[in-house]
Parts: structure tokens; C-alpha cells; sequence
């Protein structure tokens, strides 16, 4: 059977429409709407004959009009701190791969760890009509949280866990991760342990808790050893407070990093300057980054599932976009210390 062209474009816009590709695939109009978004319930075939017909009238689908038609689109928003950071890079990435083969998209906004910059952000998506929110953390202004509450959309927090009944989150307990990673070093016979730290975002502060929680226990903490900077996380920043803490406690005899790339930058700070790791200072970092366990020594590190956590958070999503309850409402998916030769 020869299918025609269809001539017939929107009267209003001139655009190939929807129906257009429909009766050139010979398909109903809903179906080129599943095969497009990518459903994996449509027949391969179908959806093979529905991207040809959509290249040869060279159709773009209308976000804005599907939005209308259906309420919402077929875009999730996510709201992430940065990209310059691998760790969310690697949650992005895990989101993506469980939210594309159910039919959405993400709009990703970058926070800057700014609240009201967030506020702003999620102001704009919601004009987009998002069918989900993903949002960093649990520390929104009020006005970010109010804006949520009204617009009824599903919504899955990451990295962090709540206690607050309706609210869904997928992460670990930052806190006990940081007293974890200090009951080491205290467990390697260390004492003069500082605390190094950069950003000052509110999982930051919660390994800061655990890590004061922990010397505060075994009796050897000292406000004095934790060096906190509001610069944005770096290794070049890790080498200078790296240099700091010598110079100002000679005595330190080791350094927990609150992320990887500053206790990199740590690392490399001591091999320039001489100074053995671990004999002289023990060196841990947070989160296990990409070249951590190539570093010289090799870096001891907590690794946080952010990939986990992104394929997690974004299949609660879709349970709760579907209209249904998940089997919890805070999945903890805890952490893991990674012994290397730094401590």
C-alpha cells in the first residue's frame, strides 16, 4: 500500500502537525505520540514507520501543545547544584537512563547551591508544565517549597533523607557517612584530626555534624582543626587548605576532606612539599571521584551511590507519576568506606 504525502499543515501555524504524521504512517495519532516519546510498548515496527514518517515531513514536535492536551508534558525537572561536580554528572546521567525509555525528558536546572536563584528556576519550569520535580537536598526556601505544594506535582528529593510524612526522598544519612570516615581515622590511632571544607552547602555542614559528633565522643575534638571556606570545591583549593592546616597545626596528624577533589588537590600539595601520607598525615576525602584510587597514595574515601540514587529516585518518580504509592516513601541506600593507603 502507497501512502501520499499528507499536504494539509495547522491553518494557525503552518506546522506539520501530529496528524499529519499519523496518516502518512498510516497509525492513530496516539501512537505516533507513544513511538515518538520513545515507549517501549509500542511495536518496533510501528514506531520504525512512525521516526520515518516524522523525517520525511520533517516534524517538530510542540511541547507547548502537548502540554495543554495532556495537562502536563513529557518533561521531568530536576534541579542539581552544579555540573562541575562528577557527582552529579553520574546521578544526571542515572536519571536519564530510567526516565527516557518511559517516554520523558529532563529539564535540568543548575542551582549554583543559591536558594533563591532555585526559586527562580523552578518558577520558569513549572511554566514548562513538568509531569515530575527531582530536587537536590531537602533545604528549599519557603517560597520554593510553597511553589511545590501548590503546583501538585510528584516530587523525589535527593541525596538526603526526610523524616516529613508525604515527602519522598532517595539518599543516605550524610551525617553518619562523616562520623563513619572520622571513627576510621580515629580507629588508624590518630588524634589531631581536622576537618577540611569547601561550598558549605547544607550536606557539607551534616558530615561536618558527624564529624564533630565523633571526636566529640571519643574526646579530642578541637573547633580549631576545622578549616571551612564558602569557595566553590577544587583541587587547587584542596592544596591551599592542605597548606593552611600544616602551617597553623603542625601537629595534625590527619585531614578529612569533605569532598574528593580538595583531598586530591591535598595529596599533590603533599608530594610537592615532601610530606609522607599516611606516615606523617593520614588523608581521607567524600564521595570516591574519578582518579581518587590512582592518586599517590591512593586515596581512603567514602563512596556515595549516586547512580543508585539517580536510577532510585527517578523510578519512585515514575510510580508516583503513575498515580501510585511506593513501597517507601525514604529509601536509604547508605554508603560504603573505601580503605586506601592515604590513611
Amino acid at each position: 500500500m502507497t501512502r501520499s504525502t499528507p499536504s494539509h499543515r495547522s491553518r494557525a501555524t503552518g506546522r506539520v502537525t501530529l496528524a499529519d504524521v499519523a496518516s502518512l504512517a498510516g497509525v492513530s495519532p496516539i501512537t505516533v505520540s507513544r513511538a515518538l516519546r520513545g515507549e517501549k510498548t509500542v511495536d518496533p515496527i510501528l514506531a520504525q514507520r512512525v521516526k520515518d514518517a516524522a523525517a520525511q515531513l520533517h516534524y517538530v514536535p510542540d511541547p507547548a501543545a502537548r502540554a495543554l492536551a495532556s495537562r502536563h508534558s513529557s518533561h521531568v525537572a530536576i534541579l542539581i547544584p552544579m555540573l562541575s561536580n562528577a557527582l552529579f554528572v553520574d546521578l544526571l546521567e542515572a536519571v536519564q537512563r530510567t526516565l527516557r525509555p518511559a517516554g520523558y525528558q529532563t529539564l535540568i536546572g543548575i542551582t549554583h547551591y543559591n536558594a533563591d536563584e532555585e526559586e527562580q528556576l523552578l518558577r520558569e519550569q513549572l511554566l514548562h508544565r513538568p509531569s515530575g520535580l527531582l530536587m537536590t537536598g531537602l533545604d528549599q526556601n519557603a517560597a520554593t517549597r510553597e511553589l511545590m505544594a501548590l503546583s501538585g506535582i510528584p516530587c523525589v528529593h535527593l541525596m538526603e533523607l526526610s523524616d516529613h510524612p508525604g515527602q519522598y526522598s532517595v539518599g543516605f544519612s550524610q551525617r553518619d557517612a562523616g562520623e563513619a570516615i572520622t571513627r576510621h581515622l580515629l580507629d588508624r590511632g590518630r588524634r589531631r584530626i581536622a576537618f577540611a571544607a569547601a561550598q558549605l552547602d547544607p550536606r557539607t555542614l551534616q558530615r561536618a555534624e558527624g564529624y564533630r559528633r565523633c571526636l566529640q565522643a571519643a574526646g579530642v575534638y578541637d573547633p580549631a582543626l576545622e578549616f571551612m571556606s564558602t569557595q566553590p570545591s577544587s583541587m587547587a583549593l584542596g592544596g591551599e587548605l592542605f597548606g593552611q592546616l600544616l602551617q597553623r597545626h603542625p601537629d595534625c596528624d590527619a585531614v578529612f576532606f569533605c569532598n574528593d577533589d580538595l583531598a586530591q588537590g591535598g595529596l599533590l600539595a603533599a608530594l610537592r612539599l615532601k610530606i609522607e601520607v599516611p606516615t606523617r598525615i593520614a588523608v581521607a576525602g567524600f564521595n570516591d571521584l574519578s582518579g581518587s584510587d590512582q592518586m599517590l597514595p591512593p586515596l581512603t574515601t567514602v563512596a556515595t551511590p549516586r547512580q543508585a540514587i539517580g536510577e532510585q529516585a527517578a523510578g519512585m518518580l515514575l510510580t508516583l507519576m503513575r498515580g501510585e504509592q511506593p513501597a517507601q516513601t525514604s529509601l536509604d541506600l547508605g554508603f560504603e568506606l573505601r580503605l586506601r593507603a592515604s590513611t
